[in-house]
């Protein structure tokens, strides 16, 4: 009797990135990482991998050789939709094309010429932008994107309606269904065009001072910190710009005492207003998560059994869980203002 043979490994065959399809592709490079730039997949791999080559990135100088890379399927979505003509707002999130790739910021400022200024979290930079270069911030979250394109809920609600009335004279048992599903189609659909809405940030001066014995929170440019923003009180200022802080969860080495450095204000700000009360977070919201000592900026990915949820950290692709009560709403302290994210992913 011959001896079976072994079936081949068959190629990824996610239906979204076959060859030939446009893409954008996540850089992970330092300086770079999180940041899309448009290309094409080239190959699928017999793994989670693709070949892909880049539209405006190239291997040569002279710009004449498409660069290629294989990357992870997580660093490849399809193109991001965009709405023809749309009214941005402040403290909107939206991707801003820049430097032939589009970052994720948050609108500071509408300007009166019809320019925008958009903040970058991941390098603290503000730069001006036209409405030709912004799009609403989405996320591809399995197959989908959230939120989606304006104005396909109502396009979906209106195809229910024609499918219920073609439905009329079905038999009992075949209608009780058809109105469950139409119940769940509904709900999901009614769930809304999200409510861009801003609530009124919470202000303090533009130029305010860090008061001795004033609880701050500071940030890291160290690898494997950066991001994170740990609690501190202030000693007194050191210079122009800078200050001593103690930390209020790091210790020394010897652990004699709490841990005090010299940080400029780029990296101090004050501790985040109380004033937003979460009785439950729901999936895709942004929030700060309490993780070894620090606050660190998360997705809600999944919610789980009351009270705890997964999070979904974008730059160490890593999710966790984590109790209610280690997790924050997600504030921006931009211009001496605390500036809350859209509420357009919140769906």
């Amino acid at each position: 009797m011959p001896p079976k043979s072994t079936p081949k490994s068959k190629s990824n065959q996610n239906p979204h990135f076959k060859p030939g399809s446009k893409v954008e592709i996540m850089s992970e490079e330092e300086g770079f990482r999180g940041s899309f730039y448009t290309g094409t997949v080239v190959k699928a791999t017999r793994t989670s991998k693709f070949i892909v080559e880049y539209d405006k990135l190239f291997e040569d100088e002279e710009g004449t050789k498409p660069l290629q890379e294989t990357v992870n399927e997580f660093q490849i979505r399809p193109i991001a939709p965009r709405e023809k003509k749309r009214e941005f707002k402040f403290s909107e999130e939206v991707d801003a094309f820049h430097n032939d790739g589009w970052w994720e910021g948050v609108i500071t400022e509408v300007n009166e010429d019809g320019k925008f200024a958009v903040f970058f979290r991941s390098t603290k930079e503000q730069i001006e932008f036209g409405e030709e270069d912004l799009r609403l911030h989405r996320e591809w979250v399995n197959g989908t994107w959230k939120p989606t394109l304006e104005g396909e809920e109502e396009e979906e609600e209106d195809k229910e309606e024609v499918k219920e009335k073609e439905n009329e004279g079905s038999r009992n048992k075949r209608k009780l269904v058809e109105e469950e599903v139409t119940k769940e189609v509904k709900r999901r659909v009614n769930k809304k065009v999200p409510d861009t809405t801003q609530e009124k940030p919470v202000e303090s001066p533009k130029d305010a001072k860090f008061s001795k014995g004033m609880p701050v929170e500071v940030s890291s440019d160290e690898d494997g910190f950066k991001g994170a923003w740990f609690a501190a009180t202030i000693v007194e200022p050191v210079g122009k710009d800078k200050y001593l802080i103690e930390y209020q969860t790091l210790r020394t080495e010897d652990d004699s005492d709490f841990l005090r450095e010299e940080i400029d204000t780029v990296h101090i700000r004050p501790h985040p207003p109380q004033t937003i009360i979460i009785d439950r977070f729901k999936k895709l919201e942004e929030v700060d998560a309490l993780y070894n000592d620090a606050w660190w900026v998360g997705v809600v990915s999944k919610v789980n059994t009351f009270p705890k949820y997964s999070v979904f950290f974008k730059d160490s692709n890593e999710e966790l869980e984590f109790q209610h009560s280690d997790l924050r709403p997600h504030q921006d302290w931009i211009n001496g203002k605390w500036v809350t994210p859209s509420k357009a992913l919140k769906l």
